[in-house]
């Protein structure tokens, strides 16, 4: 029965319900909404609430209405099915009612409109963007701002959709409403900027802002339509990237927002004393105005290229980074939102020149490629007198003296948290901080401009370093300009190589200043630790030896932030090519010993991961070298993996260093089954609450551990259960789990296959019909290899699958499909190995009734003896098979010759001719290496390109197994038959 406006107050009070810590009242309440949610008119009764028309409404019951309210739009909008409990009149009431409630003081509804609008605009709710826009020009503020705020969030969620009738209508959307929201837009700043002049001049600031609800208002408005503004530009017009076609509003809007932040930068500095809310609006206001002008120059390029916008802007930005005093721009939000255009004007592709010129006073219409050199020209020549060599040379200085110098904040941060200190500094998205965007500026400006630089950061340099001896221990100026000093050397190290001998830098003031352990010079053993990882390639001789001892000495540094430092160092310096391992075996138990105390010592995750990576990094390089260490790392692994309980992230990070721990260990791995063991049975566990992360992984560990195992020892046969959950739960992970079961069958031998036979025989029957071509070309080597090692066990307890693979052989629909091709021809090898290793259970299986039905039912035409329709298959496909697949048809064709069944005539001169081509091209092809004997047909066993090879061991027993004759046993059997 249908819900109506009458059960409004019921509805509410079961959504009240339904939060109620009592759960004899809660679990009624929520079996009540589950049922109310097919129920037609349920969305009505939602909106009601939310609109808090005619209720008290409480605004923890409104939030949960409106997720449901969500989850319907998700199901009926989505599905567009009636069957979900809502009528298209439902529907269309719904929307004229959102529309209608839509100046309600609920920002939730302007969400629900977004939502709805994406599904059915333009096509089902048409009418939406013309009532939107006549209800803009309402005299009521507040109004006007709240219809603002449903237009923004609808133009938004429209922005994201990419297909070209979506984007088309987008741009007729820009076309209707841009004029209007652009003029409002400069209408407010004036209202702004009138009504901020005038409370500057007042002392009773906060009475007469209060009393002004209006301009509050207005303020939220202005920053609502600057956001149209840029969306409408930003989604209405493809990037004039690709297009060269200059976009107006971009040269109507630019300099109209860089007037407006000039008129409005000075009120943080009259405001940041006097009224904290105004100084924040104008903080807010500036940083948004310079984001949009970052958004555009992004998406438009070649439309920026106007000296009113080009270069005013950077000119403009370029004077606040080098002389932010002069305008009170002292707030780092603006400053780095300055640095950001700088860089990316300088990083754009569109302004560089092309080296033939520019066209000039063509007659004839300009290609695309000639326009957009003819921008790029344009470009290049403003730049060029924008940034002069002095004025590079000034920015250049400024980013180092001024935005690298760490502050007394960032002594005191670092005081108090060196590990959070550390991370901050180093990991922190470039854009969101003043020194890694100042540092991120530099980089750019240094690569532009190199030669001009150069010169100029290594006197910086050797300023820093005379002024600031290295026996120093108080924090100075001329500590701190070393020290950015050295951060601008660290990153631009691959031009001034060419300035500065890092050997004579190392011997002479580097290697001192680490060996001063004065608590205050932690600064500078820090930046000599990250320094020496930029400076990798620039090490020669017997320096190298140094600056290894030199870092593990600093792993041992008091300082938290040093030794992390010192930790990210050597993983660069031990995975350089030129990393010497007999340098890292002799410092190798100290890197452990420090590795292990960082480990405690830290407390953040991010410290964890980057010391487990310096761990995995040691492992990769230490090899067998890393066996004497085996118990006390296991006693590491072990004791992270249990602190790490719930930290998905860091046990990833954990699982991947296990997998190249066993993979160091080889045959020594079992010294670190008493630890592994527990976590592998943790990490396969599919009921484990942290499966869905941990599961890829462990897998990859548990395989990793199987092929370096010298024996399948019991522990590890007793996991082999997890993965039938694995399979059965997805086939996501079939790869490697085909690894792992080949693993088992070669070591585990008959045990396995009496403990696991069935196990292995459901996942088999799995995933074989289960599966796309793809999949059954991977798992398929298994098959064959079972067959091979077990020919009398191993095809009884496979015979659902192998009625497949008859199935799969003798179907005629690969046609033009070279995958489907292949995925017959493999699983007709494989019934022909069947028939040389097991000639009776070929028979019976050939002989089932059933399979033959199923086969005529499916329209495929065959003889009423399947093995003479395999046989038809077999002298098909030969020139469709690999070479050990030949040979496998070959055997099997001269098996049914020694038949001596009538039916065989008619197919003599074929089968012979099968054979003999294998006989023949086999004498060409045999080399002293051959390896035919190995009947696996599959390419990916052995080295898996992953970095963990199967072992020799594992290729040895399967060639060991393999039994498939030679060509010349071929030729025996057929000289041993009785010709008909």
């Amino acid at each position: 029965m249908a819900l109506s406006a009458s059960d409004v107050p019921t509805m509410y009070t079961v959504l009240v319900n339904s939060l109620s810590a009592d759960e004899a009242a809660r679990r009624p309440a929520e079996a009540a909404l589950a049922q109310c949610e097919t129920r037609p008119g349920f969305c009505s009764c939602l909106l009601e609430i939310i609109s808090a028309r005619g209720l008290a409404c409480r605004e923890d019951v409104r939030l949960l209405a409106t997720v449901y309210f969500k989850n319907s739009i998700n199901r009926y909008w989505r599905h567009r099915r009636d069957s979900y409990g809502i009528s298209n009149e439902e529907k269309d009431h719904l929307r004229k009612n959102l529309l209608l409630n839509m100046r309600e003081e609920n920002s939730q509804l302007a969400v629900l409109i977004s939502k709805i609008a994406r599904l059915d605009y333009p096509k089902e709710w048409p009418e939406l963007l013309s009532v939107l826009a006549q209800q803009l020009q309402s005299a009521d503020v507040l109004a006007s701002h709240r219809v603002f705020m449903v237009l923004f969030r609808t133009l938004k969620e429209l922005s994201t959709k990419r297909l070209a009738v979506d984007q088309k209508n987008y741009a007729e959307i820009t076309g209707h409403l841009f004029e209007y929201t652009w003029n409002l837009w400069k209408s407010d700043v004036q209202t702004i900027l009138q009504n901020l002049s005038m409370l500057s001049q007042r002392n009773d600031i906060d009475s007469v802002f209060e009393q002004s609800n209006d301009l509050a208002l207005i303020c939220d408005r202005w920053l609502l339509c600057l956001m149209i503004v840029r969306l409408l530009i930003f989604s209405g017009y493809a990037s004039d990237s690709r297009t060269a076609q200059e976009v107006w509003q971009v040269r109507e809007v630019c300099p109209t927002v860089l007037t407006a932040i000039k008129s409005l930068l000075p009120y943080y500095d009259t405001f940041k004393d006097k009224h904290a809310k105004l100084c924040d609006f104008a903080k807010r206001a500036c940083t948004k105005l310079m984001k949009v002008l970052v958004t555009l120059q992004g998406r438009h390029p070649y439309s920026f290229v106007h000296e009113t916008v080009l270069s005013a802007t950077v000119d403009f930005c370029l004077n606040m980074i080098t002389n932010p005093e002069q305008t009170g721009t002292t707030f780092e939000e603006f400053l780095i939102q300055s640095m950001v255009l700088v860089k990316s004007v300088l990083e754009c592709k569109e302004y560089r020149p092309s080296p033939m010129g520019r066209v000039i006073n063509e007659n004839e219409p300009l290609s695309l490629e000639q326009r957009k050199k003819n921008f790029a020209a344009v470009a290049s020549d403003m730049l060029k007198v924008i940034l002069s060599g002095d004025r590079v040379v000034l920015l250049c200085n400024i980013l180092v003296r001024r935005y690298f110098i760490f502050t007394a904040k960032d002594l005191e941060e670092w005081s108090e948290n060196p590990e959070s200190f550390h991370h901050e500094q180093n990991l922190v998205q470039w854009t969101e901080k003043k020194r890694p965007c100042a540092e991120a500026l530099f980089i750019v400006i240094f690569e532009k401009y190199r030669e001009l630089l150069a010169p100029v950061v290594v006197s910086v340099l050797r300023e820093a370093m005379a002024i600031s001896p290295p026996q120093e221990t108080e924090v100075t100026a001329g500590m701190l300009l070393k020290d950015a000093s050295y951060t601008a050397a660290g990153h631009v190290y691959y031009e001034l190589s060419n300035y500065l001998s890092f050997n004579e830098w190392f011997h002479g003031s580097l290697s001192i200043e680490i060996s001063n352990h004065h608590p205050n010079m932690r600064i500078i053993r820090r930046k000599i630790a990250l320094l020496l990882g930029h400076w990798i390639s620039e090490i020669k001789g017997d320096t190298r030896k140094l600056v290894y001892r030199a870092l593990v000495g600093l792993l041992q540094d008091n300082d938290i932030a040093v030794r992390l430092a010192a930790c990210s160092s050597l993983c660069y310096l031990f995975q350089e090519s030129c990393f010497s391992e007999l340098d890292l075996f002799e410092c190798l138990p100290t890197c452990w010993t420090m590795s292990f105390k960082l480990i405690e010592d830290v407390q953040e995750f991010d410290s964890k991961v980057q010391v487990l990576n310096f761990i995995s990094v040691l492992l990769e390089h230490a090899g067998d070298k890393v066996i004497p260490f085996a118990c006390q790392l296991s006693q590491f692994f072990q004791m992270i993996w249990n602190e790490s309980a719930g930290e998905s992230l860091l046990q990833i990070q954990l699982l991947t260093a296990l997998r190249t721990f066993v993979s160091s260990l080889g045959f020594q791995s079992p010294l670190s089954y008493h630890m592994l063991i527990p976590i592998l049975q943790s990490g396969i566990n599919i009921d484990s609450p942290d499966a869905l992360n941990l599961l890829e992984d462990s897998v990859l560990l548990w395989e990793a551990t199987l092929s370096n195992a010298p024996s399948i020892v019991p522990q590890l046969l007793d996991l082999f259960p997890y993965l039938v959950g694995i399979m059965n739960r997805s086939f996501d992970h079939l790869e490697v789990t085909m690894k792992i079961i080949e693993d088992y069958i070669i070591f585990g031998g008959s045990e396995f296959l009496k403990s696991h036979g069935a196990s292995l025989a459901n996942i088999i029957d799995t995933i074989v019909g289960n599966v796309n071509d793809k999949g059954l070309l991977t798992a398929l080597p298994i098959v064959d290899l079972l067959i091979q090692i077990f020919p009398l066990e191993a095809p009884p307890l496979i015979s659902s699958a192998l009625q497949k693979l008859t199935f799969i052989s003798l179907s005629q629909d690969d046609g033009q499909n070279p995958s489907r091709t292949t995925v017959r021809a493999s699983s007709g090898a494989i019934l022909a190995r069947l028939l040389v290793m097991n000639t009776n259970f070929s028979a019976q299986l050939l002989s089932e009734p059933a399979l033959l039905a199923s086969i005529q039912q499916a329209g495929i035409s065959v003889n009423n003896n399947l093995l003479f329709s395999l046989v038809d298959m077999w002298i098909d496909k030969v020139d469709d098979a690999n070479a050990i697949q030949q040979k496998e048809y070959a055997m099997a064709l001269s098996v049914i010759l020694t038949l001596q069944v009538p039916q065989v005539i008619d197919k003599l001169d074929d089968i012979l001719s099968v054979c003999t081509t294998v006989i023949i091209g086999s004498r060409e092809v045999k080399t002293d290496d051959d390896t035919s004997g190995d009947i696996t047909s599959s390419s990916w066993i052995g080295n898996d390109g992953s970095g963990y090879s199967n072992t020799s061991s594992k290729e040895l027993r399967k060639r060991q197994h393999s039994t498939l004759p030679s060509a010349g046993s071929i030729h025996l059997r057929l000289l041993s038959c009785n010709r008909p």
